[in-house]
Parts: C-alpha cells; sequence; structure tokens
C-alpha cells in the first residue's frame, strides 16, 4: 500500500495515477457530503422534534425511514447503473441531494418530509458503493487500497466538521438551516467531482452471476451481517445522541456541538489508524479490536451522567464507527476482488438496513421504556457481530481468492 505522502514525492507520477490523485480527493469530497447529508437528521433531530411538534421517537424515524430507502436502494441501484459512467452518475447523485436538501427547508409537514427525505438519500446509497467501484476500475492494484481507504475518510471528516456543525446550527438557528448548509456542501461537491473525474470510467457492469456467486459463500454473507449487526447496535443510540445530550444531560448547543466534535476527531483518528493497523496485524483482527472497542462503551453508557463522563465513555466508540466500516470493505475486497463490486453495494446496504432497524429499535425502547435500556439493546446487537465476525474469520482465511 503507498501512503500518500511517496506518491506525491514520487519523481514521476504516470498520469494515470495523477487523474487518480484528482479523482480521489473528489470522490472523498463527495463522500464528506454523503456522510453529513446522512447524519445531519441525527444532529438535528431534537429541533426538529420541536419544530414539527412530534415526539422525540417519532423525529428519528426520519433517520429509519432514509436508512430503509438507501438500504433498498443501493444494490438496486448498484445493478441498473453499473455500466454508466461514473462522472455523470456521482455528480448526478449529489446534485440529487443537493437539490432534496433545498426542498426540504420549504416544508412543515413531518410526513412529507420523511418522504423527502427518504428519496433524497437515495443520492448517498448511489454515490458511495459506485466510487469505491470507481476507484477501484481507476486505480493499479497496488493503489487500490490506498484509494479506497482514502476516499472512505470523507465519512470520518463529516464527522470532524460537517456533523458537529449542523448539530449547532440546528440548535442555535433550527434544522432548516442545517439542511440549507448540507444542500450548498452537496452542490459543491457535485460540482468537483464534475470537474475532476475523466470521462470514461466505467467498471464491468455487474451480472446476476457475481450476485449468486456473493450469495451462496456463507462466510461473505456472514460478513456481510456483521455490518448490519453493528449498524443496529450503533444506531439504538447514535440515532437519539442529540436528545440524550440536551434532554438527560442538559447541554445546550455549545455542548452538543462539543459532543459530536470529539465523536467526529476521534473517528478520524481511528480511521487514519486503521490502514497501519490493518498492515500489522490485518483486516479480520483489526475489525474485532474496533467491535471490541464499540461495545465496550455501549456496556459502559449507563455511568454517563455529565457531559464529561460521556466524552470519555465514547471515545471508543468513535474509534471504530468509522474504521469498522473501512476495514469491513477491506475484507470483502480481500476475499473477493472480483465481486467488489457486489459486495461492497451489499455491505452498504447492510450499513443502511443497521441505520434503519437501530432507529427503529430505539425509537420502540425509547417510547416504551425510557432512557436506560437503551444502550444495552445496542450493546446486545454488537455482540451478534462480534460473534459472526469471529466465526467468518477462519473461513474467510480459507477462502481461495476469486479474481
Amino acid at each position: 500500500m503507498t501512503p500518500p505522502a511517496a506518491v506525491a514525492a514520487a519523481p514521476a507520477v504516470p498520469a494515470a495515477d495523477a487523474a487518480l490523485d484528482r479523482g480521489v480527493r473528489a470522490l472523498l469530497a463527495g463522500n464528506l457530503a454523503c456522510g453529513v447529508a446522512v447524519m445531519v437528521t441525527a444532529g438535528a433531530l431534537s429541533d426538529l422534534a420541536r419544530s414539527l411538534q412530534v415526539s422525540v421517537a417519532t423525529a428519528g424515524q426520519l433517520v429509519s425511514a432514509a436508512a430503509f430507502t438507501m438500504m433498498l436502494g443501493a444494490p438496486l441501484l448498484a445493478a441498473v447503473f453499473s455500466g454508466t459512467d461514473r462522472r455523470r452518475l456521482l455528480a448526478l447523485a449529489l446534485a440529487w441531494m443537493a437539490g432534496g436538501h433545498a426542498l426540504a427547508t420549504l416544508l412543515d409537514d413531518y410526513v412529507l418530509l420523511l418522504v423527502v427525505r427518504a428519496v433524497t438519500v437515495l443520492g448517498a446509497a448511489l454515490f458511495t458503493p459506485q466510487a469505491a467501484a470507481a476507484v477501484t476500475h481507476m486505480a493499479r492494484p497496488e493503489r487500490r487500497g490506498w484509494a479506497l481507504a482514502t476516499i472512505f475518510i470523507g465519512w470520518s471528516i463529516s464527522a470532524v466538521i460537517g456533523v458537529p456543525a449542523a448539530a449547532y446550527a440546528a440548535e442555535a438557528w433550527g434544522w432548516r438551516v442545517a439542511f440549507g448548509g448540507v444542500a450548498v456542501l452537496c452542490a459543491g461537491a457535485g460540482l468537483w467531482v464534475w470537474r475532476a473525474l475523466p470521462d470514461g470510467v466505467r467498471p464491468p457492469a455487474l451480472r446476476w452471476a457475481d450476485w449468486r456467486a456473493l450469495f451462496r459463500h456463507p462466510a461473505l454473507m456472514a460478513l456481510v451481517a456483521v455490518t448490519a449487526c453493528s449498524a443496529t447496535g450503533q444506531f439504538t443510540v447514535f440515532a437519539y445522541f442529540a436528545p440524550y445530550v440536551t434532554q438527560v444531560l442538559k447541554a445546550g448547543p455549545g455542548g452538543l456541538g462539543l459532543f459530536f466534535l470529539w465523536f467526529g476527531i476521534v473517528g478520524l483518528a481511528g480511521n487514519l489508524a486503521l490502514a497501519p493497523l490493518m498492515a500489522r496485524v490485518g483486516p479480520h483482527r483489526s475489525v474485532a479490536m474496533l467491535l471490541g472497542c464499540m461495545a465496550a462503551s455501549l456496556a459502559l453508557w449507563p455511568l454517563a451522567g455529565t457531559l464529561t463522563l460521556l466524552l470519555l465513555i465514547a471515545t471508543p466508540w468513535a474509534l471504530g464507527c468509522f474504521a469498522s466500516n473501512s476495514g469491513q470493505q477491506a475484507r470483502l475486497a480481500g476475499a473477493a476482488p472480483a465481486w467488489s463490486a457486489a459486495s461492497i453495494a451489499l455491505n452498504s446496504a447492510a450499513m443502511y438496513f443497521g441505520q434503519a432497524a437501530g432507529a427503529g429499535i430505539g425509537g420502540v425502547v425509547l417510547a416504551t421504556a425510557g432512557w436506560s435500556p437503551l444502550p444495552f439493546a445496542g450493546l446486545a446487537w454488537m455482540l451478534a457481530a462480534i460473534g459472526l465476525s469471529a466465526w467468518a474469520t477462519p473461513r474467510l482465511k480459507a477462502m481461495p481468492a476469486h479474481g
């Protein structure tokens, strides 16, 4: 794996590598915009509930509905658009999200906002897996790992900059300002992708045989299930971070912004540390460690009686939150490179399924039992993810490489 610094210092960079570098930077920005777009509702949840005059649990279904459409959309859109030129497809996906968030700022009805939100985030369901397929196609084999890891850093940066800013804006000036900022961010990222990506980036179209082969591998499907269980465990609590911080801990906009900022900074550090960690211990052990970190935070969550304690307890979770998904992508691509476009799309669908299921489960727990059992409900799913990962690891190591 070639580090970015070494690439930049190389005396003669091939034209294809220069095009890849430009594309990677633009796609990183696109993933940053997608990350903010997907997570802005969680940061703005308290004001959404107040403004739309619904309960926190009901407002949380904005997260669930959006994640459900992304779950369905990621593999379906990958199948439909797999042969499309990526420059046009990815720029259009970001433009779609820009328009959807701009429209959302004009709405006052909860149900209508739910529908618009669900349709808008289909752009993110399309963008992230297809961006991964694009750089996999553009990069030489020795640069693919670096390119994939780099574009996914955009999601971590979104947690460091975009989500805390959106959460602060929502609490200070209202959710419409936060959504308007997301619209501008998506439009800018779409323009960057349009200008940076070359024409003619067309990875091989996915065949139904690829999907059938993927579904017939128990170890690969177990790996996808790890992502689903992990995301479910996280979003059982993550979807309700904002009301927990503002209502239970009584922190204001500054405290909420600080929490999301800290979570994002630590998450970015975890993602940046993932590549050297995988180089030392491999992707399987790396993911096991990250899942353990998140489980530890959920187990300790009931002790978080102050914002300071919450920041400390959430730190292991933040380390694993974004890095674990990048590690999962590396495990899938390493086990079966020829099926990576299909497996990454399916893994994305599993992540979105977990977000939808977790937000839904968390809403039911809140409505029926309150805050106390919420982290334990999330922990149960995280332990299931750890068990599935342990079962799949020796079988993945024994698999012959495909592609």
